[in-house]
């Protein structure tokens, strides 16, 4: 298992499948030009670009952007799903998101919220999920059905789940430490399915945009889940209090088990699901022991994963398909050894490569700004 995760981490071993998995036949954005050399460079620079930000590369039927030009049978089925399906799910979707919405405001009535106060007043955090009694079991139990009724709502009628057994795991093995909660569930971060299929599994909290606080219906939901909010823009002292209520959030989890788990995307943003980005040691200061989980999307024709697409085309084209799967790996309870635990980046990179040799994940070793300058491109070409 050592050596296959050594080898999985080389960089040249990583870089090599980034150059060589472009494919000829990968549906590309036409240059509006009439001009062949116009559209042949047009070609080129796409394909020089999917090579360099291969992490990022939509590889199904819609193509680049979802915008790709498609099959008259694909057109056959998109034109059917948008009279057929599509309203339907919509109309269930929203009427999921109002009753669930009724039900945490019934519950938060009367109720003040737990407030996390960072180094600055625009830091404080609020959330609901802190509560104790028959609302928080309301709000547990009701948000972890309906998120999986959203998901069957969505076409994922099934999800597929191993739990795999390490002939080795790092760190120290006692009775007590085998018994420890762990803080914090890792994951690598694809789509906005993995926030539905979570909530189900395991009702966590996660770390949002701080605008989310503010949206109508989502807002409220947010704080009922816990969330930690940030803002992207900020740096230095707001990102120094956000970590600071991560790491008190992750160990509060560990040694009370009636506070919900911090669940963490250490990669910072999606992938296509066939790269592992660089994880964000921030999310392993607490030093607590962490609960990896591995999420894959199988697909033939429209890929679940959030990248090079807009949101609303992304979200249209998902309820067009008629199934859709999700398949979950879930690592034993990571206990951190004492080196990993004064060095976290050391920690962030051995849970990395576990993940990636276990989930047969590529290594990348690009992250949200290479992701901007893509997408940037992208958009360039499209408008030229």
């Amino acid at each position: 298992m050592e050596s296959e995760m050594k080898d999985v981490s080389s960089k040249d071993q990583f870089l090599e499948p980034i150059e060589g998995s472009v494919k000829d036949d990968w549906p590309l954005l036409k240059s509006e030009s009439n001009s062949d050399q116009s559209s042949s460079t047009t070609t080129e620079s796409i394909l020089e670009l999917e090579k360099k930000y291969a992490a990022y590369v939509r590889n199904d039927v819609y193509g680049t952007m979802g915008r790709g030009e498609l099959p008259l049978t694909e057109k056959l089925l998109l034109g059917f799903a948008l009279v057929s399906i599509v309203p339907i799910r919509i109309v269930i979707g929203m009427n999921l998101l109002f009753f669930y919405y009724f039900i945490c405001r019934f519950c938060t009535l009367f109720s003040i919220p737990n407030r996390d106060e960072g180094d600055d007043e625009e830091e404080e955090q609020e959330d609901y999920a802190h509560m104790v009694g028959w609302r928080r079991s309301i709000i547990v139990n009701s948000g972890r059905f309906l998120a999986r009724v959203m998901l069957f709502n969505m076409g994922v009628y099934w999800i597929s789940e191993s739990y795999k057994e390490l002939l080795a795991v790092d760190g120290p093995e006692t009775e007590s430490e085998e018994l420890e909660r762990p803080g914090a569930i890792i994951s690598n971060h694809v789509s906005y399915l993995d926030i539905l299929y979570h909530t189900y599994s395991f009702f966590p909290s996660f770390v949002a945009k701080r605008s989310v606080a503010e949206l109508p219906l989502v807002g409220l939901i947010s704080k009922c889940l816990g969330c930690v909010y940030v803002q992207r823009e900020l740096k230095s002292s707001e990102q120094k209090g956000v970590s600071g209520v991560l790491t008190k959030r992750v160990l509060e989890a560990q040694k009370n088990r009636t506070a919900p788990m911090m669940m963490l995307f250490p990669e910072g943003t999606t992938s296509n699901g066939d790269y592992l980005l660089p994880f964000k040691s921030g999310a392993f200061l607490s030093k607590a022991p962490v609960l990896p989980v591995i999420l894959r999307y199988p697909y033939q024709r429209f890929s679940p994963a959030w990248d090079s697409i807009s949101g609303l085309r992304h979200v249209i084209l998902l309820l067009c398909q008629f199934v859709n799967y999700i398949e979950v790996i879930r690592l034993p309870i990571y206990y951190p050894s004492d080196q990993e635990k004064d060095d976290p980046k050391l920690y962030a990179h051995n849970i990395r490569k576990l993940m990636a040799c276990e989930g047969n994940l590529i290594l990348s070793d690009i992250g949200l700004a290479e992701k901007r300058v893509y997408h940037s491109a992208l958009n360039d070409f499209l408008q030229s």
